[in-house]
């Protein structure tokens, strides 16, 4: 297969990058986006989210139409839309969930892990879990057994605490677990807790890769930490005015915020 040089992979976090704060794609975004893919470009759905939690979003875009990808729990799950093929997938070391579950225990965390249609809950359900089950429209499950969840494959974990909390407990979770896992925030109240090694960029790398193309093709958008990675790696590393700091300053090109359709101002600036 040919793959010509100019041929633009556009990859775009969902919650405060590709959607407003309502959650909704734009008439002007979709628009944006539906235009890059009939001029033969790829689009990339690059979330946090399981990958339930994407498919509206991937069906109001087409994705399926134009051969677009979704990239779920942070770069654990990689899957071809238009065949529903796994191009990539990571799970955590079965004996780490009852580590993890541990210490939610012992600081008082919500914690999560995902089945294919609901969120199962370990712990007391908080305000950042309802959030959670209500951003990816999935049913929120409690379950008094949740270390027996080891024996399945899950491709991430979920904790929550409050922020300056969460950012302590980040930073601890790394000490202990560092060697077995990757283990950073999201959200200044989400702390998520991923297969060791994996992360936006380095999952973007192999998907590249697997059809031919490099990170000079990749124009990557994102406004939280998670998507700090992926901004640096990029050919073009873009950041949303409403982004965390020091996402803003690890990009090249900053844009109009997710409620100002940031993200049709990148493909305007950089593909159309």
């Amino acid at each position: 297969m040919v793959i010509k040089m100019d041929k633009k992979v556009l990859v775009l976090d969902i919650d405060g990058t590709l959607t407003n704060s309502q959650k909704e794609i734009t008439e002007r975004t979709r628009e944006a986006i539906i235009q890059t893919q009939e001029r033969g470009h790829i689009v990339i759905l690059a979330s946090g989210r399981p990958t339930p939690g994407m498919k509206r979003y991937a069906e109001e875009l087409e994705l399926e139409k134009y051969g677009g990808y979704l990239l779920s729990f942070n770069g654990a799950k990689i899957i071809n839309y238009k065949t529903k093929e796994i191009v990539f997938q990571q799970t955590l070391p079965k004996e780490m969930i009852p580590k993890i579950y541990q210490y939610a225990e012992m600081h008082d965390c919500g914690i999560v892990t995902y089945t294919e249609d609901c969120i199962i809950s370990g712990r007391r359900i908080d305000k950042y879990l309802e959030l959670e089950s209500h951003i990816n429209q999935m049913p929120m499950k409690e379950v008094m057994n949740f270390p027996e969840y080891q024996k399945q494959d899950l491709n991430k974990c979920l904790l929550t605490a409050e922020p300056g909390l969460a950012e302590k407990y980040e930073k601890e979770l790394q000490t202990i677990c560092g060697e077995a896992l990757s283990i950073y925030r999201s959200e200044p109240f989400f702390i998520e807790v991923m297969p060791r090694d994996i992360d936006k960029a380095t999952s973007l790398d192999k998907m590249l890769k697997s059809v031919g193309l490099t990170r000079e093709n990749a124009i990557c958008c994102g406004d939280g930490f998670n998507d700090m990675t992926m901004i640096q790696y990029a050919g073009v590393g873009v950041a949303m005015e409403n982004a965390q700091p020091v996402v803003k300053e690890a990009a090249n090109y900053i844009t109009k915020s997710n409620d100002a359709d940031g993200i049709a101002h990148v493909v305007d600036k950089f593909i159309l």
